[in-house]
């Protein structure tokens, strides 16, 4: 099982089913965006950007999900079983689910070795920021790590599991890639919309300041262009799969950052259950 296609040049059918939904954006800014993962100090804004919405088709990639490749559209999709029972556990998660999607990133990516250094959990109905560490869907478009950013993440997570020689293995081809799944019953709610990397032009993507309490990260947020394609896979189930690529260290051809944001799907019924996923961060390193 592989999603790493080095055709890069095939374009995707339009000729799919979709949704129209609106997906937010940023609006052009002369200063850096900057967010806060916290509230921040009296007179402080969480956020300097101001966003805009525009309405979009979201194709279903389903009937087409074999012949989406991480290294050309910067997203992929299988079915997966996990043994997990509890997503909400963090000790199973760790325990359990880490081991798992490790082997299974180097499956569809042919990487040699996967350190996973993060995860959220995402629950609208159970998040509450000042007593647990579940999140809400985010639902503005964006990528995760940016050109500057995937080089300085790598080295602190790396340094803090006193992994030795950094520096030759920061030389080696290395992608951030996110395991995403829903952790429940299948998704209604708010699913994952992904946009075709290959659509994105360089100038769409913004870095901006993602502070936290003791430290400041660095994300892509984008500004429209309507050349970009989205697409979503829905009704997400628990034994399925998905990979984002938001960061890539070659810089050859292949996809290297995969926008993504939730949306509010207009076919999603009134009383859907709160989108209830995991995603994990992975370093995937390859044999140059």
């Amino acid at each position: 099982m592989s999603l790493n296609n080095q055709v890069l040049d095939r374009p995707i059918s339009q000729d799919l089913p979709y949704v129209e939904a609106n997906l937010t954006y940023l609006i052009p800014m002369a200063e850096k965006p900057v967010n806060y993962t916290y509230e921040p100090p009296v007179g402080i804004p969480r956020t300097n950007g101001t966003y805009q919405t525009h309405k979009l088709p979201i194709y279903n990639a389903r009937s087409i999900s074999d012949n989406i490749s991480l290294d050309r559209e910067g997203f992929g999709f299988t079915g997966h079983h996990t043994n997990v029972r509890d997503f909400y556990d963090e000790d199973e998660v760790r325990r359990v689910y880490y081991p798992e999607a490790e082997q299974l990133l180097k499956e569809v990516t042919g990487g040699t070795q996967v350190v996973i250094f993060d995860n959220t959990v995402r629950n609208a109905g159970k998040s509450k920021p000042s007593e647990n560490n579940i999140k809400e869907p985010a639902k503005r478009v964006h990528n995760d790590f940016t050109a500057k950013s995937g080089y300085t993440r790598a080295r602190l997570e790396l340094a803090a599991r006193g992994i030795d020689d950094i520096d030759a293995l920061l030389k080696q081809r290395f992608a951030i890639i996110n395991v995403w799944r829903a952790i429940a019953q299948p998704i209604q709610e708010s699913p994952l919309a992904l946009c075709d990397a290959r659509s994105i032009a360089a100038t769409d993507l913004v870095a901006g300041d993602l502070v936290y309490r003791d430290r400041v990260g660095e994300t892509y947020a984008v500004t429209y262009n309507a050349e970009h394609k989205w697409f979503y896979f829905p009704q997400m189930h628990r034994d399925e799969a998905l990979f984002i690529k938001c960061f890539d260290s070659a810089e050859d051809g292949r996809a290297r950052f995969a926008a993504h944001t939730a949306f509010e799907d207009p076919t999603s019924p009134i009383d859907a259950p709160p989108r209830e996923s995991i995603e994990l961060r992975a370093f995937v390193f390859y044999k140059n």
